[in-house]
Parts: structure tokens; C-alpha cells; sequence
């Protein structure tokens, strides 16, 4: 019988939990959304806009979401549809925990388009990224 709804189309169970898993992430709900993780979902699952779970948190400014998703091995450095990374995301924002945890988590400075560099620069916080050794 053919899938209806195409066979690349996920089963709107597994919408609802990845939608699941991006409010988390957004939240800053790190035991959880590490408890999913742990049991097997994926570490950098994407939104349609190509934001990790990652991403999401470190835009949102929740550094211990963050910290638990790149000890388990998230991409620090994916980038969006877009260009962006999470680190020059967390630097447009100010978020000073994200920015520190990311970057002991081996982010680079000089990843997507604008780089977290070029966004310290553009906003004038160049603190965020070298008072701790970028």
C-alpha cells in the first residue's frame, strides 16, 4: 500500500515529539530534553529552518541545555539554514554563560556568516568572546 503521505514524510507522532524536543531545547529543560537524548533522540535533530536543539538553546540563553547537549556530543559549530552559528547567535544575544560554555566546548569563532567574531564586533561586544581566551 503506498504512504499517502509521501515515504519521506515523518508519522505525526514523531512531528509531535520533535516538536517536543524543540520546546525544551527553547525552555531551557536540560534534564529532560537530556533524558531523550539518552534514550535515543537525535542529538542534532533540525527545525524546518535548520536550527539544532542546540542552536535553540544557546539562542534562548540556556547554558546548561547547552553544556548537557555538547557533552553528549551536539555540533557546537552546525550552522543554520541561514548561516549562523550557535555561538554567534549567543553573542548577538549577550548571553555570556552560552558564549562560555560553548566556546570550552571547542566552538569557533570564526564559523557561519556573520562569524560570533564579526557579531562581537558589529555590537561591540568583543568581551564576550576574548576575555576568555578566543
Amino acid at each position: 500500500m503506498n504512504d499517502p503521505l509521501g515515504p519521506d514524510t515523518p508519522a505525526p507522532e514523531v512531528v509531535d515529539l520533535a516538536h517536543v524536543l524543540f520546546d525544551l531545547a527553547r525552555g531551557g529543560e536540560a534534564q529532560r530534553l537530556a533524558a531523550y537524548v539518552d534514550a535515543g533522540a537525535p542529538l542534532d535533530l533540525t527545525d524546518p529552518s535548520g536550527n539544532t536543539l542546540l542552536m535553540l538553546a544557546a539562542y534562548h540563553g540556556h547554558a546548561p541545555t547547552v553544556a548537557a547537549l555538547a557533552d553528549r556530543g551536539a555540533d557546537v559549530d552546525r550552522l543554520n539554514d541561514r548561516g549562523q552559528s550557535p555561538l554567534a547567535g549567543a553573542v548577538f544575544k549577550g548571553e555570556a554563560d552560552v558564549v562560555e560554555v560553548l566556546l570550552e566546548h571547542g566552538a569557533d569563532v570564526d564559523a557561519g556568516q556573520p562569524t560570533a567574531r564579526e557579531t562581537a564586533a558589529m555590537f561591540g561586544r568583543e568581551d564576550l568572546i576574548t576575555d576568555r581566551g578566543a
